[in-house]
Formats: C-alpha cells, sequence, structure tokens
C-alpha cells in the first residue's frame, strides 16, 4: 500500500437515534464516514453526510432492508476493500451468517456494530473493527466511534466520546 495521502474514515455504529454533538469535532477531517447500523432516526444520516460522503447500512433497530438502507454493503475506499454487516457477533461469537459474509466477501476491512463492544482484531488478513455504540449510553460499556487510517498500512482506533 503505497500512498502519498492518508484517508480517513470515521467510523460509528448504534446511534439509536442520538447524534452527539461531539461527533462534528471527532469527524471534521474525515474522507468518508461508515455507519455500521441501529441508525433510529435517518436525521443522523443526514447529519453526518453534512460532513463528509456516508456508507450507511440498516440494523436490527431499523428494521433492516424496511429503513430503506442495505442489510450488508462492499465498498473499495483507497485500494482497501470494505465489508459492512451489523450484526457480525452476537453473544461473544462470529454468526454462521458473519463467516458466510466474510467468506463471500473477502475483505481487507470489515466494519460492523450490533454488540456495543468496541472491537479491534486481526483475523487472517481481515481486520475486523466494531466502533462500540455512539448512541445512549448502556450497560457498562463506554460510548465510543471509530477512525480508520489508510495510509501505508491500514490503522484503526477507538475514540470516547
Amino acid at each position: 500500500m503505497s500512498r502519498s495521502r492518508l484517508f480517513r474514515i470515521g467510523v460509528i455504529a448504534d446511534t439509536h437515534s442520538l447524534f452527539d454533538p461531539a461527533i462534528l469535532q471527532h469527524f471534521r477531517h474525515v474522507d468518508h464516514i461508515v455507519h455500521a447500523g441501529d441508525i433510529g432516526k435517518s436525521t443522523v444520516i443526514e447529519q453526518l453526510k453534512m460532513i463528509a460522503p456516508a456508507t450507511v447500512v440498516s440494523g436490527n433497530v431499523d428494521g433492516y432492508d424496511e429503513s430503506g438502507f442495505p442489510s450488508e454493503a462492499v465498498i473499495e475506499l483507497a485500494g482497501v476493500r470494505i465489508a459492512i454487516r451489523h450484526m457480525l457477533y452476537e453473544r461473544g461469537k462470529m454468526t454462521k451468517e458473519g463467516k458466510a459474509f466474510l467468506e463471500r466477501t473477502r475483505p481487507d476491512l470489515c466494519i460492523f456494530g450490533h454488540t456495543h463492544q468496541p472491537k479491534h482484531e486481526w483475523l487472517g488478513n481481515t481486520l475486523l473493527f466494531n466502533p462500540g455504540s455512539a448512541g445512549p449510553k448502556r450497560f457498562k460499556l463506554p460510548r465510543m466511534l471509530g477512525m480508520i487510517t489508510i495510509g501505508a498500512r491500514l490503522s484503526a482506533r477507538h475514540v470516547r466520546l
């Protein structure tokens, strides 16, 4: 991956209708935004699209395809193949559908949500990334979002809200 400029992706999931004003600050320099489902009100997406172009998938709270957003997506940004799906894990384990999704799409990066638990883990040559939940605080989990940087290498980090 030889690149002269960094490409930054703001990653968010599980907003459940909440658009935290801090998102504006954290995403102000991103080139693209990915929302990995459980959007809630569509105004969240409208506000994200005012910051940068966005790729959005729906989640179980959104009624999946009933929301008008696809339940999964595969995009390429800055030469990186990115697969996006709301539910990849459930109850601490990768679902059968999640495994099939990864096998079918063979991404460099897979972004997902649902568990509200931040995750940053390599599975073979695929980076699995869950930004955590940016919505109302639930359980004892921190409210978070994520930043992915594509440059000489692929890197990811979590940002606490």
